[in-house]
């Protein structure tokens, strides 16, 4: 083949000379993703003569490991590099033994019918050359790339100018994607999309392999036009589906991807429209790709600006604000435009330094930090330039609002995640705020997969319980905290109570036809749907692949005792508990004014065992709570017995292990679940040593008071 290097891995049983379907998987580093498909794949093929065919187009996930492990019945063809989609699938095409041969990608899930009710179809109509059925999104919105129509003159102009999008009900504009069709009736249509698609191999040897000059994208368009133009019938079944993460091999590298997408289109409209008669159409399907794609590029690049620039408009409005302050009127706003070009490009770029413009990351101990640090630099240009300093005060006034805005929107959209407002999972956050799940499953597999998720401290679920498949309803697990809140029937009363975020099908109990039927039916939930596969270490979303295990490694370079971390650690402790010096005193001059409140001194056992004493508040017999009960430990604090962030404690019991110092509040005082054992205390405690940072601790503190 090219003479390209490839591995060839047979199977460890007697291949069959003639089978019905061949089934061929194009994979590159989905590991997870091409597990489960393989799962559900061979659990459709179960009762039909078949073979399946992978091809690894050079990952270095271990996915080639994975399938001689996991799948050694497959065929797997190792490629030595990635040489794209069209000719993976053409080295598999040339080896298959099936009658019919089936495309599809790795990061897919079939239904238990999805190869019979396709192949009963095409064995009942002969004139029938390729088909493809229902494909949906992980949300179960319809993928509309399942059904397509080739790019006519007329489709091609209403699909560059966007009236297919803004009419998809009508025949005139929602041609492209035949939009204007019930999707859930069968129809004859011009193309299908390659990630799902039955082909008869007497087709194939009619029309040719799939154009190896398409990469990536554009391969499955050209493949339908040849055979449309054969005159073989292209169908589109609804009667089953799939479902399509879509992506997941190439969502790395966004912008290169869709610059092999426009590349495509240009290729096809080449290929196909640049004939006689047809000169002009082509140079405008080409202007307008070139046009698309420059607009999609565009489009890309200026969303990832959109929070650098909330941020830049924030810092003005502090500027507005301190000037009118300083002065009374916003007169000296033009000389102080050199100013702020300088005092801006800094701030921005102490937030960036820090990693506040990395996906998702709203932390807003970070965002304060940036603030503070752009300040020190800013006032200090005020000493080394002279020209600057009639500006310092302004520039004092304007860090305070720029701490207030800059940090605070993004406290709301913390705050608003932990209420459920809108789906969340910042960075250290992700061990703080959490999504709220639900567990579909057995009640063995839902078991063993919240064990899992109680050990992976920074997992970010919040498991809310789980829909139980039959009788057991509002029963706990064996004790563990994981209660039966519903059946499947009631699934979208249980989520909107529970205000779920996202639903967690386990491997056990759910078949993947009652899959896809609830991701269907939930597709206006607003929730997100993830599956973990048989070995239940990882779980498989739209957008990622969380592991649920650690490589079982001994860190013994934990961050917490870096001498410079434990300085920083214990000046914040002193300088908190000096700011609130007034308010402690306050509190204990309520303690000593209050009729049932009283002060004890008890003993307590610090780091390498030794004990101190500490004074505790009660009332009534009972220890107080609260700022009150409090504000007596920051004594110790200033002493260095105790930390803000500490281990957790109790009084007359010794610490699981003397590593860290007693705490105020910690990782694991904030947990909302406390019923742990020993060694999950362990772990939150190996965490937090393993990952410890000053912001860390800012995040806990944050969430400390908020419970108080």
């Amino acid at each position: 083949m090219d003479g390209l290097e490839i591995t060839i891995s047979e199977p460890s049983e007697k291949v069959i000379i003639m089978v019905d379907l061949s089934v061929i998987i194009v994979s590159y580093n989905v590991r997870a993703y091409l597990e489960q498909a393989l799962h559900s794949i061979t659990k459709a093929l179960s009762n039909i003569s078949s073979e399946i065919i992978v091809v690894d187009n050079a990952s270095w996930d271990g996915s080639v490991a994975m399938l001689h492990k996991q799948f050694p019945r497959i065929r797997v063809l190792a490629n030595s590099k990635n040489v794209g989609f069209a000719k993976a699938n053409n080295q598999a095409i040339q080896l298959a033994k099936g009658k019919i041969i089936s495309l599809i990608n790795p990061d897919t899930l079939v239904r238990e019918d999805t190869f019979s009710t396709c192949l009963e179809y095409i064995h009942e109509h002969a004139d029938v050359g390729a088909l493809g059925c229902k494909i949906l999104n992980p949300d179960g919105t319809l993928q509309l790339a399942c059904r397509r129509h080739f790019p006519t003159p007329w489709i091609a102009f209403t699909k560059i100018i966007g009236l297919s999008t803004l009419f998809p009900k009508t025949k005139m504009f929602g041609q492209y994607n035949l939009t204007y069709l019930n999707p859930d009736k069968i129809s004859e249509v011009e193309a299908l999309s390659g990630s799902f698609m039955l082909v008869r191999k007497a087709v194939i040897d009619e029309v040719g392999l799939l154009d190896e000059s398409f990469f990536l994208y554009g391969e499955d368009l050209d493949w339908c036009y040849r055979i449309h133009q054969k005159g073989w019938k292209i169908i589109y079944l609804p009667h089953t589906q799939i479902i399509h993460y879509k992506g997941q091999s190439t969502q790395k590298a966004a912008l290169d991807n869709l610059r092999i997408f426009y590349q495509a289109m240009q290729l096809f409209a080449r290929k196909h429209f640049r004939k006689k008669g047809y000169t002009l159409f082509y140079w405008i399907i080409l202007l307008g790709i070139w046009l698309r794609g420059m607009l999609s590029f565009i489009a890309r690049f200026l969303a990832r600006l959109t929070i650098p620039f909330i941020d830049i408009l924030l810092v003005q409005l502090g500027l507005v604000i301190s000037l009118f302050f300083r002065f009374g009127n916003l007169d000296p706003w033009l000389s102080y435009i050199p100013i702020n070009l300088v005092y801006t490009l800094i701030w921005i770029g102490c937030l960036t330094f820090l990693g506040l413009y990395k996906p998702k990351t709203y932390s807003f101990a970070k965002s304060m930090l940036a603030v503070l640090i752009g300040l020190v630099l800013n006032t200090s240009i005020t000493f080394f330039f002279p020209q600057y300093q009639f500006s310092r005060q302004v520039v004092l006034v304007a860090g305070a609002f720029n701490g207030l805005f800059i940090s605070g929107w993004r406290l709301a959209i913390r705050l608003a995640s932990h209420f459920h407002r809108i789906p969340f999972i910042g960075t250290i956050g992700k061990t703080l705020l959490k999504k709220r799940v639900l567990i579909i499953g057995t009640k063995n597999s839902a078991l063993q997969l919240y064990r899992k998720m109680k050990r992976k401290i920074d997992s970010g679920y919040d498991v809310a319980g789980m829909a139980v498949l039959g009788e057991g309803e509002n029963e706990s697990l064996n004790g563990d905290s994981i209660p039966v809140i519903g059946k499947l029937a009631h699934l979208e009363s249980i989520v909107k109570s529970y205000h779920i975020q996202e639903i967690i099908f386990t491997h056990e109990g759910t078949s993947y036809q009652e899959i896809l039927s609830i991701i269907a039916r939930g597709r206006g939930w607003g929730v997100d749907f993830k599956m973990v596969p048989q070995e239940m270490d990882v779980v498989i979303g739209r957008a990622s692949i969380d592991p649920l295990d650690e490589w079982p490694l001994l860190d013994i370079n934990y961050k917490y005792y870096w001498l410079p971390n434990r300085m920083v650690k214990r000046l914040l402790d002193i300088f908190i508990a000096i700011l609130l010096l007034p308010l402690i005193m306050l509190s204990f001059f309520y303690i000593f004014i209050h009729p049932k409140l009283r002060l004890h001194l008890v003993s307590m056992t610090g780091m390498n065992g030794k004990t101190f004493p500490i004074c505790m508040v009660y009332h009534g017999g009972q220890i107080q709570g609260g700022w009150v009960g409090v504000a007596p430990q920051f004594l110790a604090v200033l002493a260095g017995k105790m930390s803000l962030v500490g281990c957790a404690w109790k009084i007359g019991q010794k610490q699981l292990t003397l590593d860290m110092k007693p705490g105020i509040t910690g990782l694991l005082q904030i947990q909302k679940n406390t019923n742990l054992s020993n060694e999950e205390k362990k772990r939150f405690q190996t965490y937090y040593l393993k990952n410890y940072t000053i912001l860390l601790d800012a995040e806990i503190l944050f969430k400390a008071i908020f419970r108080l």
